[in-house]
Order: structure tokens, then sequence, then C-alpha cells
């Protein structure tokens, strides 16, 4: 039986496998189906129907007169007048507004890609604690199956004569302690699901697949710091945002130029019956050509400020981004070590204290004395498993972190 025991015991040991597939095929899913990562692109797409819409010409404008009383002219009198006119920006504007909307449009796809990578980055925060969830029950589950076994063994004891009933009372009571929280954790399971299944667009209560290991490939210092600020999309996004506002201000200042407008008359012109001349009924052709005067310069001033100071408004949310993500950054890369330090630490605890479980078996066999002691580090083997499993669970989410941060292409 304590053989037994011993077997269970070393069953707890976690093989490190990969787990990378089922995620990214879980990240695949959601971002096909995610209906705040699709209304991004949405807002990417009417963004670039912006451009056309800035680059066109204004209407022409035609119009159509009739002589109720027609005028009489040395060709005989007018009867209708029909007028086509087209204005024209200055020199340059349009091409100007069409930058400006282009690289918006740009922007806005950068913060799609932002959009893209920080949706990765929650379905890590929802994928691994359920990975947490399962590995804790399936820990637990193996806790009760040796508790059981341990009680067994103190019974064996009493009934030889060679053990205390309190050894036994005291397995019962941990076995009990324990049956409580698998239940616990059983209904943990249904919160998770749906938080996770969410970010899918799909039923809450889908069950997921999350592998039964986790790698940990550590990453080196300074992981990709170097291309930090240069791929991030908060900042390129910013960073079109800038130049789209310079390109508004070129556009402000030729709209305070004036417009240029060509047009055509046309009058239809009756035979007069009084007169008899050569051009006698003929029509009227009339080119015009018309300029705006620009002299209420208020509100082209104003576009001109505007502009001027929105590009301020981007150089200091360029600047404050860029602090904030080199911050966090930093922040990022220490939680990342710590849980290296953490999985290593936990690793040795828990094969010390299998050893010491093995120790303290082969003496309760012998004498049947510190069963107690037994117990105590049967449940500080499983208060090492489960933290282990957690610091696990971090270093996952806290690369998935330092991937947000550092723009990692998927």
């Amino acid at each position: 039986m304590i053989r037994f025991i011993i077997l269970s015991i070393a069953l707890t040991l976690y093989g490190i496998g990969s787990f990378a597939q089922t995620f990214d095929d879980y990240f695949k899913l959601a971002a096909e189906n995610n209906p705040g990562l699709m209304a991004k692109y949405n807002e990417y797409e009417a963004a670039l129907q912006k451009v056309n819409q800035v680059k066109a010409l204004p209407d022409p404008t035609f119009s159509f007169g009739y002589f109720i009383s027609p005028a009489e002219t040395k060709v005989g009198p007018q009867k209708a007048k029909l007028s086509l006119s087209q204005m024209f920006p200055w020199f340059g504007t349009l091409k100007a507004q069409g930058e400006a909307a282009a690289l918006m449009a740009e922007a806005k796809y950068q913060n799609f890609i932002d959009a893209r990578n920080k949706l990765r980055l929650e379905l890590a925060s929802a994928y691994f604690p359920l990975y947490e969830l399962y590995e804790w029950i399936r820990i637990e589950e193996e806790n009760i199956y040796v508790l059981k076994s341990y009680k067994t063994i103190a019974n064996q004891k009493f009934n030889e004569g060679a053990g205390s009933m309190v050894d036994v009372l005291r397995a019962d009571i941990m076995l009990k302690d324990s049956e409580t929280n698998l239940e616990i954790l059983k209904t943990k399971k249904v919160p998770l699901l749906a938080s996770f299944n969410k970010l899918l667009n799909r039923p809450e209560n889908k069950e997921v697949n999350v592998g039964d290991s986790l790698s940990t490939k550590f990453l080196p210092t300074n992981f990709r710091k170097d291309s930090l600020v240069l791929l991030n999309p908060k900042i390129k996004a910013l960073s079109f945002k800038l130049q789209a506002s310079i390109a508004s201000e070129r556009a402000a200042k030729k709209q305070g130029l004036p417009k240029i407008g060509v047009g055509l008359d046309y009058i239809i012109v009756d035979k007069s019956s009084t007169l008899s001349l050569p051009d006698n009924g003929k029509d009227i052709v009339m080119p015009m050509v018309s300029i705006t005067i620009p002299i209420f310069r208020s509100k082209y001033n104003a576009l001109v400020k505007e502009a001027q100071l929105t590009q301020k408004e981007y150089e200091n949310k360029l600047l404050d981004e860029t602090n904030t993500l080199v911050s966090d950054y930093e922040m990022a890369m220490f939680l990342l070590n710590q849980q290296e330090q953490l999985i290593s630490l936990y690793q040795n605890q828990i094969e010390t204290t299998k050893q010491s479980i093995n120790l303290l078996l082969t003496s309760y066999a012998n004498s049947g004395k510190e069963f107690e002691e037994v117990l105590r580090m049967q449940q500080q083997l499983l208060k090492y498993q489960k933290i282990h499993i957690s610091a696990l669970v971090q270093y996952q989410i806290a690369v998935e972190r330092i991937n947000y941060l550092t723009s990692n292409i998927y």
C-alpha cells in the first residue's frame, strides 16, 4: 500500500509540452468572429471612403429660367435661359484634403491592428485561467485519492494496534476539506467559460480544449526592446494622425485662397416679328468666369489654428504613449522574470516535498508515528503543485503581454 501511495504521489509531476497550436486556433476563431474587432475593421473601411469624398470637386450647378414677359433684344425676344457652372478650389486643395483623409484611414487601420493584438492578450487572459482551473481540479482529485489511501493506511495501523484513531480522524478531516474545495473549483468553470467564449462570439457554455501542459520557453533579456516603439501600432496610429493634421493645415491654408468658377449661359431667343435682321432669332451663348473673394478671414484662420493645435495634441499624445509603452514593457519583463524564478522554485519545492513524504511514509510504516507530519507535508505538496501551475499560467500571460507590447505579428 505504501509503495502504491508513493507511486500515486510521483504521478503529480507535470511534463512540459506544447499548447500553442490549440491556443492559436482559438485566436484565429476570435479574430474572425469577435464583433469588437470586426467593428474596428469596419471603422477603417469607412475611413477609406472619406478619401474619395474630400478629393472630389463640388457638384456643378445647373439652372433654368423662363421669361414670362420676354425681354426684347436686337436679335429677338428672350424665351428661356440655361446656365451651367463649376467651381474649382485653389490648386492643391483637393490633394491636401485627400492626403489628410488617407493618413487618417491608415491610422484607423493601425488601431485595428492594435485591437487584434489586444484581443489575443484578452484571449490569453481568459484561456490560461481555464487551464489553471482544470489543472487544479485534477490535482485536487489526485489529492483526494491520496488522502483516501492515507485514511485506509491509518485504519489498518489502528486495527493492528500500531496507530491512533486520531490519525484516522485527521485524514478524514483533510479529505472532507479537499472534497469541498473540489466542488467549489468545479463551480468556477461556468464564469470562466463564459468569459472565454464571449471573445469568440459563441455560446457561453461551449467547452474549451486547453491542452494538457504548458510550455515555458524563456525569453531573453530585453526581448524585442529595440523595435518596441518602431513597430507598435498605437505609436504608428498617432504618427499617421500627426501627419494627417499637417496635411489638414495645408488644406486649411489653401481653402482661404480664392475659388475659381467657370460657366456657360445659353439663352433661347425667338424670332422677332417686327425686325428683319440676319441674326433674327439666333440663340445667345455667353461663357462666364467667376472668382470668390475670401475677405472674411476669421473662419479660415480658425481652420489653420485648429490644425496646428491638433498637431500639438498628437505630438503630446505620441510622447505620452511612448513613455507609457516603455514603462509597461519594463513592468511586463519584471513580472516575466519573477514568474521564471517562481516556476524554478516551486519545481524544486515539489521534488523536495515528495522526497520528504516518501521518507515520512517509510518511517510511519515502521513505527506508526508522525502520521500528522505526513498529512501536513501532503497539504504542503498540494499547495506547491497549485502555485506551480499558477506561476506557469502567469508566465504565459506575461509572455502574451510582451508580445502585445512589442507588436509580435501573428
